[in-house]
Order: C-alpha cells, then structure tokens, then sequence
C-alpha cells in the first residue's frame, strides 16, 4: 500500500427503524357483532368462516412482507381485530409457526392476542397459550352490565370479572381495556370503577375516553341528539383522575392511554411509538418496512376480507405500497414519540427531518409548561402537555 495510511471504515449506521424495534401485527376481521363506538376494520361475518383458508393467506402475506424486509428478528408479535380470540388456536399457531421461520423470534418475544372476555372464549385461552400467546388484551371495556349494553358488549361484567381469572392462569401477562367518559357516567362512578379495576391486580390498562367516530352507529345517534357525552371538561376531569389513581397504585401512564407496572408495558405498542418497523398482515393491516436500501414504504392492505383474501390467492400478497419521504417520517416520529412518558429523540428528528427542530418553538413550549426537556436530553409532554397534544405538535411542526 502506498501514500497516505488507509484510513478504516468505521461500522455502518443502524437503520433508523432499529430504535424502535421490529414486529408483526396480524389482523383478524371478523366479530360476533358490531360494537356502535368502533371505527376499527371489523365485519360480522355472513357464512362460517374458512379457517384453514384463512390461515394459509396469513402465511403467504407474511411470505412476500419477508422478501421486502429481509433477515430480522422479530420483537413482538400481535393479533389484533376485530375479535382475535374467535380465530381457530390452529391458525394462531401457523402463524407464529410462518413468523418464527422467516425472520426469527426473540427468546423473550411478546406475543399478544386480543380478547373478548366472554366465558365461551375463555375456555380457549389454555388453547392460545398452547399455540404460542404469551398475553392476552382483554377488551372488558365497563365493569357494569348497564354500560356494557350501551356499549354494546356481548358480555357481563361477571363475566368479564371470571375471564380475566381464567387469563391470570393461562397466560404470563394479561391487559385489560376500559373505555370512560361514557354516557351518563359520573366522576365518582368512574373513579370507583378504575380503583376496582386496579384491585383485580392487573399489570396493564389500557383506558380510553370514548370519543364518537365518523360512520359509528355513535356517530349517527349523536348527529340527532340522541347520544350526550360528558362536557369537555368532565372528561377532562376523568383524565386527571385517571393519572393521579394508577399513579398512587403503582402503574403511571407511560402512553397518554396507557397504564403500566414497572416491566409490564406493551412491547409491541412500544414498537409503534417507538417508530420501529412492523409488518402489517390480514385486512386492513398497516405496516413500515425499510428495504436494503433504506427507503421506508408504507404498506396497506383491503379493507374488505373477500378482496384480501382474493388478492392474496391470486398473487400471494395484497398490499399497496407508498414511500415515506424522510419529512413525513420525521413528522410521525414526533407525533408517536410524543404520547410516550419518555418522550422523543430531537437529534434522530433532525437525522430523518434533514433539520433540527426550531429552537425558538422548543423554547416557547418549555416556558408554557407543555413540554419539557429530559436528563436523556429527549423532550417530553408534560401532563398538562398530554391533554393537548395535537396543539403542541402543531406548534412544534408548523
């Protein structure tokens, strides 16, 4: 070798979705019925469904999502929906069986399936655990029979109290989701029922203020006056409270929404939040994939199960695929860092934004209370910050 000592590479920069981590969501279409509050893709199905059919479909999408990632280890893996706990245990294990050969689990991966606490799925779950499911998330939405049949719900709060025993006995980790700020529901009444809740000796809640979407049976009985939520800031109050009594009782929020032991959080929501990578199969199912070399593409699938079905058998895959420009990427970065306790990264929003974020606008947010700058040198909501966080990151990316 002549002229100048050769100068040694240092070792490439990790992709930027390795922050985040990498995992699969797969999604279940199919209910018994259609809650009047959800907006998510989910179908009461017509005939019996194919299962084999179904799972063998599952298994060729996760093929082809394979071809674009390429080798990775799998983090988490979740089974979503629509009402997950319906699928056959056979399917849940043919799926986990296609992950674990194509990219590889984690020794400690997190697999979830989602569940309705009704006492015919609870007989199941011991057939989940044996198919793979290490948690469960269970959607038990009130703890009053009342409410439940306004939320729709097929089953009771006894029910719910009995499934979530059944639960603690099959699986290492159980979730459980509560909606508030419900028709009629008082302060008082919610607070009882979150500290019930909480003496359950749950690890992880998930609890939502019951917001009325576009195209919800909610949404048609509210345009005629005949669904009155709580006043804004009754909800408000509910929020607050939700904070000051999981936080008394050992489990702070670490997500605007959810609530956690020390350990216990959702891996595989960490992974969203995170901006990690994941792959997205089943109909409806969102992903982020980045390719060899380094373009990160968005990826959805039909809605409409027949089309995913169809479009799979035909082709071996369904999904539509769109780049994320590196601006956009930075925008969504933001937007789910943000909802974190431990809020988000500015050095890896500039590397995806191409510039940092304005200091002047950081500055602002900090001397109004909504944000704040952490000793990881990462900025984070504030609690009052978490209240109004679309108006944060309008200041923040405006």
């Amino acid at each position: 070798m002549t002229g100048a000592a050769a100068v040694e590479a240092g070792p490439a920069p990790a992709p930027d979705w390795v922050a985040g981590g990498f995992g699969v969501y797969l999604h279940w279409p199919y209910c018994l019925s259609k809650c009047p509050y959800c907006d998510f893709n989910s179908h009461v199905a017509k005939a019996p469904v194919d299962h084999p059919r179904f799972a063998r479909a599952l298994v060729a999408e996760l093929t082809a999502a394979r071809q674009r990632t390429g080798p990775r280890r799998v983090d988490s893996v979740f089974f979503g929906g629509g009402t997950p706990s319906l699928m056959a245990p056979e399917t849940v294990a043919a799926a986990l069986d296609a992950v674990a050969r194509l990219w590889g689990l984690a020794p400690d991966a997190e697999v979830t399936l989602e569940a309705n606490p009704t006492s015919i799925e609870a007989v199941r779950f011991a057939a989940f655990r044996a198919a793979g499911a290490n948690r469960v998330s269970m959607g038990a939405q009130a703890l009053n029979d009342a409410d439940l049949r306004a939320l729709g719900r097929t089953h009771s709060a006894a029910e719910a109290r009995a499934a979530f025993d059944v639960a603690r006995t099959a699986f290492d980790r159980v979730s459980f989701d509560l909606i508030y700020a419900r028709v009629g529901q008082t302060l008082a009444s919610w607070e009882a029922e979150l500290r019930a809740a909480l003496a359950m000796a749950v690890d992880h809640l998930s609890l939502y203020q019951l917001t009325v979407e576009p195209g919800t049976r909610f949404a048609e009985l509210h345009a005629r006056g005949r669904l009155r939520v709580p006043a804004p800031e009754l909800a408000a109050d509910m929020y607050a409270a939700t904070q000051e009594i999981c936080g008394a009782a050992g489990m702070p929020a670490y997500e605007i929404s959810n609530h956690a032991r020390p350990g216990a959080q959702s891996r595989h929501n960490l992974i969203y939040w995170r901006y990690g990578d994941y792959v997205g199969v089943g109909p409806g199912a969102h992903g982020r994939a980045t390719l060899a070399d380094g373009t990160r593409l968005a990826t959805v699938a039909p809605r409409d199960p027949a089309a995913w079905l169809a479009a799979v058998e035909a082709r071996g895959d369904s999904v539509e695929t769109e780049p994320v420009a590196p601006r956009d990427q930075a925008v969504e970065h933001l937007m789910m860092a943000l909802r974190l306790s431990e809020g988000a990264d500015p050095a890896r929003h500039a590397r995806l934004a191409g510039a940092p974020l304005d200091p002047e606008k950081v500055a602002a947010l900090v001397a109004d209370g909504v944000i704040a700058r952490t000793s990881e040198g990462r900025i984070a909501a504030t609690a009052r910050g978490r209240m109004v966080l679309d108006a944060v990151l309008r200041a923040l990316l405006l």
